[in-house]
């Protein structure tokens, strides 16, 4: 855990043997959820003293991790698996699971009663119903192959999706129609989307970050791309402040693999990860 005013770390949540992928809140009953998508287990913690609470049985390949606040239940997408396990935090039972039809990445909260994830074996976005928790819709994403990240703009109701193969799409989020396809970097794992200042972003391994601006919801601009490090293809944002926090480490590289396949080609350095704090301009 690290304070993201001044960057100190303030603890840790030890216990976990695999490796973990999300994170998510639930701030009225202090608890907190991660992954271990090795073993396949949700993990609950509390927020106040880290500790953890319950490993919860989730499926192959738990990844993120998302706080629906209209149902009150927390959504651990098992990529791989293609399934969404629905965990009641009051509990820290499994209370369903989704069948998402087919490998999936990252989701987002509708914050009104729909869950939407990332198809990225069929490539398309999954909307699920958080009240039957079943998906009730598939939407195909034309010319965006495996989709990563994934993040809305809910008073506008508009998906962005960002792409493997370097775009981001715009999506209806009301009826699944493309708005709008945009260049962004190589190598998207996840995208946010800044709600005060009307820009969504798609964080790339290749070291930038890709800036798209909502000039209305049906009008979209891809800005210059800002320089972040190799590898810093994760992020989170205060939507507050707009500050954005990227992920990396010093890299290795092994030049037997192509540079286009970034992922591969870059081996992190023991004890060198790192937090990036980018604040916007103005």
């Amino acid at each position: 855990m690290v304070d993201g005013a001044s960057g100190a770390i303030v603890g840790s949540i030890d216990g976990i043997k695999g490796t973990t992928h999300g994170i998510a809140s639930v701030h009225a009953l202090g608890k907190g959820y991660t992954d271990d998508g090795k073993a396949g287990l949700a993990i609950s913690f509390d927020l106040k003293t880290l500790k953890v609470l319950k490993q919860i049985k989730a499926e192959p390949d738990a990844d993120g991790v998302v706080y629906d606040p209209s149902s009150g239940h927390v959504l651990v997408i098992d990529g791989g698996s293609g399934k969404v396990t629905v965990i009641d935090p009051k509990t820290d039972t499994v209370i369903a699971t989704i069948d998402g039809g087919g490998g999936l990445e990252f989701g987002v909260s509708g914050d009104n009663g729909k869950f939407y994830v990332d198809g990225a074996e069929r490539n398309e976005i999954v909307r699920m119903d958080t009240a039957t928790n079943r998906a009730d819709a598939h939407w195909p994403l034309p010319g965006c192959t495996k989709p990563r990240g994934l993040a809305i703009d809910r008073p506008h109701r508009r998906l962005f999706a960002s792409c493997a193969n370097k775009i981001m799409a715009v999506v209806d989020a009301e009826t699944g129609g493309m708005i709008a396809t945009l260049p962004i970097g190589e190598g998207t794992d996840f995208a946010e989307f800044d709600p005060a200042r009307g820009l969504a972003f798609s964080s790339n391994s290749d070291g930038t970050l890709s800036v798209i601006a909502e000039e209305s919801p049906a009008d979209f601009v891809a800005l210059p791309a800002v320089t972040t490090e190799i590898g810093a293809r994760t992020m989170a944002i205060d939507p507050k402040s707009g500050r954005i926090y990227l992920v990396t480490a010093d890299m290795t590289v092994n030049d037997a693999v192509p540079v286009a396949d970034t992922r591969h080609r870059h081996s992190v350095k023991p004890g060198s990860v790192k937090l990036l704090f980018l604040d916007p301009a103005q």
